[in-house]
């Protein structure tokens, strides 16, 4: 196999951070040797994070077993969830915000036409749902656990509580016509073609305030790992968590 030098559009204190977490880890569990020092491994894990490289590809890159890489892999996310905000936590950081704008995501998977709870009507694919929070500067602020992409919206927005949380702690909540029927401090637009003129004004301003939420959108999909996830359903929500927690960690 060809082995060429490659890059990882991320700053250094991202490595810095989770090598820092790894580094702790080991002292933890009392670990006296590995293969890859934690730089070597945080550099491993970022680079399928980010980059979305195969197993296979990584074990060429670092010389080690394609079953080592899955261990520091699952390790390095394991360490990166546990730190990730609860939606309690995340609202004492969302209080202070003028208003947060509140969307929904599918994240596509590799699943067969026979998993029907995985597959969304909406983008014509399978995937998992995960619910997404952010100021309103398009800052990704919080993000839920994923559900099988069969899953409404809003209800998974209720399922995840978010709109209980948001209403006790009073904060304005833009977001799209899925949560038409959410009520509390959720705003959506008005559904129908033919709107009265005053109606279509409102439209306009709502996509112009929601829209921002869009660039968080798109922070999540620069993590390649996302674009296309190929590991068990019930590790989606942990490398959700992960890839959370080193964005906040890299800005």
């Amino acid at each position: 196999m060809l082995v060429y030098p490659s890059s990882i559009d991320l700053s250094s204190r991202t490595l810095r951070f989770l090598t820092g977490q790894l580094t702790a880890r080991r002292q933890e569990i009392g670990t006296r040797w590995r293969r890859l020092p934690a730089a070597r491994q945080a550099l491993l894990a970022l680079a399928h994070l980010r980059c979305g490289d195969t197993y296979a590809q990584l074990a060429a890159g670092f010389d080690i077993g394609i079953a080592t890489v899955y261990r520091y892999i699952r390790e390095a996310i394991e360490a990166l969830a546990a730190l990730a905000p609860s939606l309690a936590e995340a609202m004492k950081t969302i209080r202070p915000k003028a208003f947060v704008v509140l969307d929904g995501t599918l994240l596509p998977i590799d699943h067969i036409a026979a998993d029907t709870p995985y597959y969304s009507g909406k983008h014509k694919r399978h995937g998992m749902n995960v619910q997404i929070l952010t100021d309103p500067f398009g800052r990704l602020l919080w993000a839920s656990p994923a559900l099988p992409g069969s899953t409404h919206d809003l209800t998974a927005a209720r399922q995840h509580g978010i709109i209980e949380a948001l209403a006790d702690a009073e904060l304005k909540c833009w977001a799209d016509k899925a949560y038409q029927g959410a009520g509390g401090p959720v705003r959506v637009p008005f559904r129908g073609r033919r709107l009265k003129r005053w109606k279509r004004r409102h439209n306009t301003t709502h996509v112009k305030i929601r829209c921002l939420g869009e660039r968080a959108m798109a922070t999540t999909k620069g993590w390649r790992l996302l674009r296309k996830l190929r590991c068990s359903t019930n590790r989606i929500t942990d490398v959700v968590k992960a890839v959370l927690v080193l964005h906040h960690a890299s800005v």
